[in-house]
């Protein structure tokens, strides 16, 4: 499978204030004609750690932050069993809307099409380009493909590194809200993968930013 090709909108952006401005009126796919608002990433200007997740979900909608809902408890509480302070690595979405469905009074979580995440490249693609990270980690599938282009199997990804074409390494993992939807035996097997993942992710840049 080729790469999705880049999407072109011209003059991109140069610093992340005015990204976060951009994507506010970006509706370039149909996520942003939906009642939400973009949420831009938050963290160091030059973190040498970005995490990737798919997109904003129903509280990061509602806050305008990223990872505060449920799964980002659990990135939070697995980045600091792995040593990984939050507050050093820049965290962002592949997708900068919430795509959602009613049901009621809630909105549930949808799935972004390819399309829709290959489009949404370009501000990703524009938040690496300043804020530089030595090591990208991807939360699920969605984020990998945000930033390979192609769509890849988190199982076979995952437990070493890609190459960028700007020299940074990526990192694939699963997305916490994965964990959040297994029980029993099934939720420990996938923890401990998780809880691996992310060690390996400590050690890696460890060894990058000496």
């Amino acid at each position: 499978m080729t790469d999705a090709p880049a999407m072109d909108f011209g003059e991109r952006p140069d610093t992340l204030e005015a990204i976060g401005v951009a994507i506010q009126a970006c509706r370039r796919c149909p996520i942003g004609d939906l009642e939400n608002r973009a949420v831009m990433g938050e963290g160091p200007r030059d973190a040498p750690l970005m995490i990737v997740g798919e997109q904003p979900g129903d509280q990061e909608d509602v806050q305008g932050r990223p990872f505060v809902g449920p799964a980002g408890q659990v990135l939070d509480a697995h980045l600091r069993a792995a040593g990984i302070e939050r507050s050093d690595a820049y965290l962002t979405n592949a997708v900068k809307h919430f795509k959602f469905v009613r049901r009621g009074k809630r909105r549930l979580h949808q799935t972004p099409t390819a399309r829709e995440i290959d489009i949404c490249r370009w501000w990703i693609e524009g938040e690496r380009a300043i804020v530089r990270p030595r090591l990208v980690l991807a939360l699920g599938a969605s984020a990998a493909r945000g930033l390979l282009g192609r769509t890849v199997g988190i199982a076979k990804a995952r437990g070493t590194p890609h190459a960028l074409e700007d020299g940074s390494e990526l990192w694939v993992t699963a997305h916490p809200s994965y964990l959040l939807r297994l029980d029993g035996a099934d939720r420990a097997e996938q923890e401990g993968l998780f809880a691996a993942d992310l060690s390996a992710v400590a050690a890696r840049l460890a060894e990058l930013v000496a």
